[in-house]
Parts: C-alpha cells; sequence; structure tokens
C-alpha cells in the first residue's frame, strides 16, 4: 500500500501546497482531490490536508491518520459526523499571526485616526479639520487571548493603546490587562472603545456578542470582527449600527458567507467589509510543521498543534 496525502481546498491554490509540502516530504505520494473525491485509491491515503471539504468526503479513507486544517479555525471541521477518529490539527504559523496582527493593526488605527468620517468627507468633497484623538485615551480590547489574538494585542499596545485582553479561561501577557469568565465580560465591555473579536468559535462563544451585550459598550463604540461571523448576532450587530450605539465597523466574517447581497450592511458608509482575508496560511512557510506532524505520526510521536473536538479548538 503506497502512502498518499490528499489536499483539498476551494480557496487556495493546491499547486502551490503540494509543491511546498513535497520538498518537505519527498517520496510521499500527492494528490488534489476535487468535490468527487482524489484521485487514487482511497484506501492509500493516510493524510488528508484540507479547507472546508465537502460532506462525506473523509468517508473513503479508511486507512486515515492525520487530518491538518488549513488555518487555526477548525469550527467547520470538528463538527463533522464523517470524521474518522484520527488526530486533528491546527496550522500554528508565524507568518499566519504576524498577517492577522497587521490586518487587526489597520482595522483599530483606522477607527482610532478617524479615517471612516475622513472617507465620507472626501465623498462630499469637503475639507474638514478632525482633531485626533491621542492613543492613550482610546481602549482597545481584544475579546480572544489565544495565539492570533494576543500577538494582535501586543502590537496594538505597541503604538501606545491602552489595550484588555478577554479571555474564558485565565491569561497573562506582559503589558496588557487580562480579564477572564463570563462575570468580568461587562466590565470589559463597558471600558472598551475599539472592540475586536478574535475567539474561536464553539457552542460557548456562538452568539457571544448579542444586543444586550453590544448595549454594554459605550455608545458610540465601534466594532473589529476578524473571528467567525456566527460569533456576533448579525442582526443586533445591523440594529446597533443603525442606532448609532455601533458607530463603526470593520468586518471580514459574517454569519453566512458571502455576505448577501441583500443585507444592509453594504449600504452602510460606516463599514468596511472584506471578504474573509484577514489571514490566510501561506504555504512555505506551513509547510514544514505539516511535515513535522507526518514524521510523528510515522514514529509515533504525538502531533504539535492538535485540537480537541470536545472543545472545538
Amino acid at each position: 500500500m503506497k502512502e498518499s496525502l490528499v489536499f483539498y481546498s476551494p480557496a487556495d491554490v493546491a499547486e502551490d501546497w503540494v509543491a511546498a509540502i513535497g520538498e518537505k516530504l519527498p517520496g510521499l505520494d500527492m494528490h488534489i482531490a476535487s468535490k468527487e473525491g482524489a484521485p487514487c485509491p482511497p484506501e492509500d491515503v493516510q493524510y488528508a490536508v484540507v479547507w472546508k471539504p465537502p460532506q462525506d468526503f473523509f468517508k473513503p479513507f479508511v486507512n486515515l491518520k492525520l487530518v491538518v486544517n488549513l488555518g487555526a479555525g477548525v469550527d467547520a471541521l470538528v463538527s463533522r459526523t464523517d470524521l474518522p477518529d484520527v488526530p486533528i490539527t491546527r496550522l500554528s504559523d508565524p507568518e499566519m499571526s504576524k498577517m492577522m496582527a497587521g490586518f487587526v493593526l489597520m482595522c483599530v488605527l483606522r477607527h482610532a485616526r478617524d479615517i471612516v468620517p475622513f472617507e465620507r468627507i472626501q465623498k462630499e468633497g469637503r475639507w474638514r479639520y478632525i482633531h485626533p484623538t491621542t492613543p492613550e485615551h482610546i481602549r482597545v480590547g481584544v475579546l480572544g487571548l489565544g495565539e492570533l489574538g494576543a500577538t494582535a494585542a501586543h502590537e496594538i499596545s505597541r503604538f501606545g493603546y491602552p489595550v484588555q485582553g478577554w479571555s474564558r479561561t485565565p491569561k497573562s501577557l506582559p503589558g496588557i490587562d487580562c480579564h477572564h469568565g463570563m462575570d468580568a465580560l461587562p466590565g470589559f465591555l463597558a471600558t472598551t472603545d475599539i472592540l475586536v473579536v478574535m475567539l474561536p468559535l464553539t457552542p460557548e462563544t456562538r452568539h457571544i456578542i448579542n444586543a444586550e451585550r453590544l448595549a454594554m459598550l459605550p455608545k458610540g463604540a465601534k466594532f473589529v470582527n476578524v473571528a467567525r461571523g456566527p460569533i456576533v448576532d448579525e442582526q443586533a450587530l445591523i440594529a446597533a449600527l443603525q442606532s448609532g450605539h455601533i458607530s463603526e465597523a470593520s468586518l471580514d466574517v459574517f454569519e453566512v458567507e458571502p455576505l448577501s447581497e441583500d443585507s444592509p450592511l453594504w449600504a452602510m458608509d460606516n463599514v468596511l467589509i472584506t471578504p474573509h482575508l484577514a489571514s490566510i496560511a501561506l504555504p512555505k512557510s506551513a509547510a514544514a510543521q505539516i511535515a513535522e506532524n507526518i514524521r510523528r505520526i510515522r514514529s509515533g510521536e504525538p502531533v504539535l498543534n492538535r485540537v480537541d473536538p470536545g472543545r472545538g479548538y
């Protein structure tokens, strides 16, 4: 029996990934799969590198030993019914963290430096001075202090903004005012001028930001979501934006993607919409981690960055 790897992702250039992994694992048979399956005997497949594969994708692979999710978020993967009982790993790529931190910083600075009203004024053909607010007077809250959230929090703090973070379990980060647990969430939200959502999507975090919690933010707060759309009650966010309680938003993720053409968000001039691209996995930097975990499977060692399906991340 051959040792084969299948790659599936509708969002990536498969050839680039196959080439990068092949450089690290010469001799491993690699195949690019489609929605119809992989062009190789399914019993040969021992490794799968995937992003949002179709339902029942894994069923033919009876000898599967490892599933690699092409990203940090695994919510769409662990909720499936066709996954065998094998290790699932997520990518933990420093380049992904840097890309995410850069995107989050761009969003925070866009709101903190009044770029949104300047964009509106420009369309009106008006010259108007808005006096800048210095960083020490703008409180940024990062909701979720995992690998990506922690990196982003430190990057924002580096620019002089007071940063506080919230997580479900205790965390300690130098220079970041850390809070944890549901009891601490109202106070965290009440003292946040720019909220950045970076939580994983789990049953516990689905709609954790609802109408009640949006109302806990100071009137005129800004909102950034680069995590997962269903963490936020989208209709409640739309209502908060329409009322002005949330004055601006930068949204990279949505409850249903692509965002519906009839969503009110499209017409809001205080909302930036991007198509789920804040951070993506890069073949050249991520291939080494994939190869290392395959080596560990071969030698019977524990894999790195293993996902706990029970926790959802």
